[in-house]
């Protein structure tokens, strides 16, 4: 049954993301996604979608490798923060409270099992249009950009684990968000886990890391309005040389109509177009898939990609070389 504490997690709030391509990442995601950059401050660049309420979603870092730095996400309210970090120090995984920065107020920082950094903050800074981006109507954070792939928000975030099902106890018992589906391996465990704070149908993801690497990075995601956007988006990657690596294409998991590519710096980006499928049932059992259903591949029978399993970041020894074999069949 549910209980009020599945509702003290309002939303992905912002990510940092490192690029040892800065120039180039930066131009990805402000031009040609269409974020706003608001902010610089020493070696990263601080960006925003067009219809996202706080300032900034994205921090952009130039760094010597790629990846997720930390990860922000938003409470419901101060109770419900204060009952999220206390559960947290039960973990002994908490780092302790941040002072304000940029965009919002103090934050509690902490790790989950598989050590992404990750920070729980309430208060926070609205983003104010100027000239240049006010919106015509009143009920929008600013004005529709009108080029590039007219990124409308930050979706979701999905990260590589060495161990899927404990990252997934530690997000459905110490977080105590909703897991919507999960992916089952025939000798035990889950292969991934897909979690929800609210009606959507997922807002934090955890892959297996064939690696057996910890902390690192498989995508984050935005949301543009429609299938057509995600479509125009294919072509406007093509446009720009940004690799395609996926789609675009219908999931069978979640039903998201998706594009993956990978931005300059290497880092896996999706374009995701899933608000039409909504839980409303605060009692929604999960969905549960087999290794066998997954091999059928995704809704409409294409098998996932193989570099889906390799490609993460940051980089391990021989990547690209790994990423090159499994495109080619080789092992």
């Amino acid at each position: 049954m549910a209980v009020e504490e599945n509702f003290d997690l309002a939303h992905l709030g912002a990510i940092e993301l490192y690029t040892p391509r800065f120039e180039e990442s930066l131009h990805f995601f402000r031009d040609i996604c269409a974020m706003r950059e608001v902010e610089r401050i020493g070696d990263s660049a601080y960006l925003r979608c067009w219809d996202e309420y706080q300032r900034y979603s994205l921090k952009l870092t130039a760094s010597d490798t790629n990846g997720v730095g930390r990860t922000l996400l938003r409470t419901t309210s101060e109770d419900a923060l204060s009952r999220r970090v206390a559960a947290i120090e039960r973990t002994g995984l908490g780092h302790g409270w941040r002072d304000p920065e940029v965009g919002v107020g103090r934050s509690y920082e902490f790790e989950d099992p598989d050590g992404h950094l990750m920070a729980l903050y309430y208060d926070t800074e609205h983003y104010v249009p100027d000239d240049t981006d006010r919106p015509a109507l009143k009920n929008q954070a600013s004005a529709f950009p009108g080029s590039g792939i007219n990124a409308r928000r930050i979706d979701h975030i999905n990260y590589l684990a060495s161990d899927v099902t404990a990252a997934g106890e530690f997000w459905s018992d110490v977080m105590m968000s909703r897991e919507s589906e999960r992916v089952r391996l025939d000798e035990g465990g889950y292969a991934a886990r897909w979690f929800r704070f609210h009606q959507k149908s997922y807002d934090v993801v955890y892959s297996g890391d064939w690696t057996g690497e910890r902390g690192r990075f498989h995508h984050f995601a935005f949301s543009p309005d429609s299938r057509e956007d995600i479509l125009r988006a294919a072509d406007i990657c093509l446009e720009n040389d940004i690799f395609i690596e996926y789609g675009p294409y219908k999931h069978a998991i979640n039903q998201t109509f998706f594009l993956y590519v990978w931005e300059p710096g290497g880092n896996r980006i999706e374009f995701a177009n899933a608000q039409a499928r909504l839980l409303l049932d605060p009692d929604w059992p999960v969905v549960e898939w087999s290794e066998a259903e997954r091999a059928k591949g995704q809704a409409w029978g294409m098998k996932t990609v193989p570099t889906f399993h390799t490609h993460g970041t940051p980089y391990v020894e021989n990547q690209e070389e790994i990423d090159r074999a499994a495109m080619e069949g080789r092992h």
